[in-house]
């Protein structure tokens, strides 16, 4: 039989079409066009480094936040926006560091501007449908910075960062109206509804209905943080309220039991939802990041537990500690978990020491949803990272900065620098050499101390807030209202 040369390349093309049609998907399985994903971000309040089994907690067990970091990528120091809530929530929100983001502060009165441009409005004009759950912590009822006002299709929640102080509130708030909670008296830790459990239906719900179409579901939980108290049926809270530890307070109250019990809880959820968009077939298409808000508190101290009793910023494997916690800069302060899953794009057990923070969130997120950001921000994008192409494409920051009322850090490759007040002379260390912040090396480097200090004062920008606009509809106290 004699071969016709001629006709080779159409044979050619028919053959291949005919194998790529044959393949999955019309031949695109290869090719990652991710689109517009799912992105859903879970944000856990005060949640410490250590708090979790994977990192060798002595206590705690956590296996499905566990099976979420090693199908994804660990970041092992990726840092908070701020070293108390309301401020780390600006920073996320704005892509703002603490120098250039609206709120600095936590006394929870204060509230976005109405210029201020959140995540939640850059993903919602590209086409995402948007939802909150949990404590915004950004403006309250009445206020400028209420979510409703800055991209949330839904919020549903404490707005007020004090009103989450309680999980027995008397109401939520959703998009701006107060829905009372039946039995709920004031008590702040037993009464009749238990308003964690609103609040993460109501997660499961927003993704229930948008699974057709791209969704941003943010969720802001305040758990394990707060005034603890939870339904006595908890499954989490069964495992641990017989537990007699030497953490019992004064009044008898099993504080620490209760702590542990929240964090337990929540792992219990977080499966919840990884099962739900399994069963919703989207599991491939969804981005799942968890993280800490800032840095642990050393909760429960006493002479046999210095570092705390559950010990968050304590390495229980090599026994370094990391100094201070939650309202401070040091790295307990600031150095949070942080972890993300994606299917087919997310390199599964990837640990990443890649040094990043809070404002680096918006832009990541722009990223991977295919939007250009049109806005400026303090942060880089830290998608390259996350998908592992193109991996020269990651940029790295130069420098880090944050700020409170009364003191200020700055982070330039390994080196720290912070002013614990104002009071006090700048710090200096390595954190290579020096994870634990022991010794002070400033007056051995005044090139780095000088260099770090003029980006601290070039950093900060006078605070601008947003405005109450009826202050007679906002949270007043737990007493009043």
């Amino acid at each position: 039989m004699r071969l016709d040369c001629s006709n080779f390349p159409h044979l050619f093309l028919a053959v291949a079409l005919g194998f790529f049609l044959a393949m999955p998907n019309g031949g695109m399985a290869q090719q990652k066009q991710p689109g517009k994903p799912n992105i859903v971000f879970i944000m856990l309040d005060e949640w410490g480094y250590f708090e979790w089994s994977l990192m060798g907690h002595p206590i705690l067990a956590t296996p499905n936040i566990d099976k979420l970091a090693t199908e994804g990528m660990r970041f092992t120091q990726f840092l908070a926006g701020g070293n108390v809530c309301a401020p780390t929530r600006s920073a996320l929100m704005t892509g703002l560091h603490a120098g250039h983001t609206t709120i600095r502060s936590n006394g929870g009165g204060a509230a976005l501007r109405q210029e201020d441009v959140t995540i939640a409005e850059i993903l919602k004009k590209a086409g995402y449908v948007t939802g909150g759950f949990g404590k915004w912590g950004l403006g309250d009822v009445g206020t400028t910075g209420v979510p409703e006002k800055h991209g949330f299709d839904i919020f549903y929640g404490y707005y007020h960062q004090v009103h989450a102080h309680s999980y027995y509130p008397r109401y939520l708030i959703r998009n701006g109206q107060k829905e009372y909670l039946k039995g709920n008296t004031g008590d702040f830790q037993k009464e009749e509804t238990f308003s964690h459990y609103l609040i993460f239906q109501e997660g499961l719900n927003f993704i229930r209905e948008n699974k057709d179409r791209p969704f941003f579901a943010y969720m802001p939980w305040t758990p394990p943080h707060g005034l603890w108290g939870m339904p006595e049926d908890e499954p989490a809270w069964q495992k641990y309220k017989s537990e007699e530890w030497d953490a019992t307070n004064q009044r008898g109250e099993k504080d620490a039991q209760m702590y542990a019990a929240m964090v337990e809880m929540v792992d219990r959820q977080i499966g919840q939802i990884m099962d739900l968009l399994k069963e919703l077939n989207i599991d491939q298409k969804t981005i799942v990041f968890v993280s800490g808000d800032n840095g642990g508190q050393p909760y429960f101290k006493n002479p046999r537990h210095p570092n705390g009793y559950l010990a968050p910023n304590l390495n229980p494997k090599t026994g370094e500690c990391f100094r201070g916690g939650k309202g401070n800069f040091y790295e307990g302060g600031l150095r949070i978990p942080f972890m993300a899953r994606w299917p087919g794009h997310i390199q599964p057990g990837t640990v990443s020491d890649h040094l990043g923070y809070f404002p680096d969130i918006m832009p990541t997120l722009a990223e991977l949803a295919n939007v250009e950001l049109t806005i400026k921000t303090d942060g880089i994008s830290i998608a390259p990272t996350l998908t592992g192409e193109k991996q020269s494409r990651q940029k790295q920051h130069s420098i880090l900065y944050w700020e409170d009322g009364r003191s200020r850090a700055v982070r330039m490759g390994t080196w720290k620098l912070i002013q614990p007040s104002h009071a006090k002379t700048f710090e200096l260390y390595d954190l290579s050499k020096d994870l634990g912040e022991n010794s002070n090396i400033a007056d051995l480097h005044p090139e780095i101390l000088e260099k770090m200090k003029a980006f601290a004062e070039k950093s900060h920008t006078p605070p601008r807030q947003g405005r109450i606009l009826d202050p007679t509809i906002g949270f007043k106290g737990h007493t009043i209202d």
